[in-house]
């Protein structure tokens, strides 16, 4: 990571450790006002942005690690989204407006223009952080090109909703009159490029509350005492220790590969590290639980804070199932001599 890079991390570090004191009480805070303006601030939602548009210049991969940090801290609030949602506006030619940012990914949406105006109708489902939002970016297909969308969240019908997690994953439906000076174009992301785009932010967030919940799986084994010595000298809790030490390496190696893959919206390297993050959210999860024994499912401990959020994460855009089943398909169709170099990308 480049020096500049490891400055932002840190200051977004400290942000949010500044403003998490009470996310992780019973009944965790939905959404700080507070913490969005101070992550607006320091321009997270501009680092996918080169410097001649006004951002900061990082290698995708380096960006992407604020998404690992938000999930290692368990932050309730859009960061992926509004970092893909301010790069997709600047590609597009489009102008950012202040405030909260999300993305509607894999709707179905038509933009028609009639006598010089625009009309956007369509609905796309779970879109993340939507009530909360201000600002909603809506990607609609327009011939070879793709269409990109500025439209202010008051505007839209929403359908409330939300994850395991308790995170709001609302239903978009829209009807609505757009100005030509929020619409621009892109050149085609079509719906597994859309999938594959929010899949690779969900291997940045699992990859992270892996992270936090093996932490505190391992803090909580060596306080813990029973039978005179801390149970993390039993030799099966041990075994489960390293099981999830190993499943932890194998999902930030896999968001790394994601991470690489996010710019090029390169399917395949995504899909194989969202069915392995996936595997691994589901796998620490389960360990930390039986470590942590009735205190992990306990409201005022904040384990399950983590557990519900991988548990939650693993389905979004696309499930290792899915995935997999993806994979298996291009396996197939590359045939005995283009396995080799379909999984190598020779």
């Amino acid at each position: 990571m480049s020096e500049a890079a490891d400055i932002f991390l840190s200051a977004v570090h400290r942000v949010l450790r500044d403003h998490c004191a009470d996310w992780h009480k019973p009944q965790p805070v939905a959404w700080s006002p507070a913490a969005w303006s101070a992550i607006e601030s320091i321009g997270v939602p501009q680092a996918l942005i080169d410097e001649d548009r006004g951002g900061f210049g990082l290698a995708t991969a380096e960006a992407l690690r604020f998404v690992r940090l938000a999930g290692l801290e368990g932050a309730p609030l859009p960061i992926g989204e509004a970092m893909l949602a301010t790069s997709l506006l600047a590609r597009a030619g489009i102008s950012p407006a202040a405030g909260a940012l999300t993305v509607a990914l894999s709707g179905t949406f038509t933009l028609l223009e009639e006598n010089g105006t625009y009309c956007l109708r369509g609905q796309c489902a779970r879109v993340p952080w939507g009530r909360a939002a201000d600002w909603v970016v809506v990607l609609a297909q327009s011939g070879d090109e793709t269409a990109v969308i500025l439209t202010p969240s008051a505007s839209l019908h929403w359908e409330t909703g939300e994850n395991l997690a308790g995170e709001p994953r609302d239903t978009l439906r829209a009807d609505i009159g757009v100005s030509r000076d929020r619409v621009g174009t892109i050149a085609k992301v079509d719906a597994l490029a859309q999938k594959s785009l929010g899949a690779a932010l969900r291997c940045q967030g699992i990859a992270g509350a892996i992270e936090r919940t093996l932490t505190m799986t391992l803090q909580y084994a060596q306080d813990r005492k029973q039978f005179g010595r801390p149970i993390g000298r039993f030799q099966a809790i041990q075994h489960a220790l390293a099981t999830a030490a190993g499943h932890a390496a194998a999902a930030d190696a896999a968001a790394d590969m994601a991470a690489e893959a996010f710019a090029g919206s390169d399917w395949l390297p995504i899909a194989m590290a969202k069915s392995r993050c996936g595997e691994s959210a589901g796998a620490v999860a389960a360990i930390a639980h039986q470590v942590h024994g009735a205190l992990g499912f306990s409201a005022e401990y904040p384990l399950h804070h983590y557990t519900k959020r991988l548990w939650a994460w693993r389905e979004e855009h696309g499930s290792e199932s899915e995935w997999s089943e993806r994979l298996g398909h291009a396996a197939f169709e590359a045939g005995p001599d283009g396995l080799w170099p379909l999984l190598t990308r020779t």
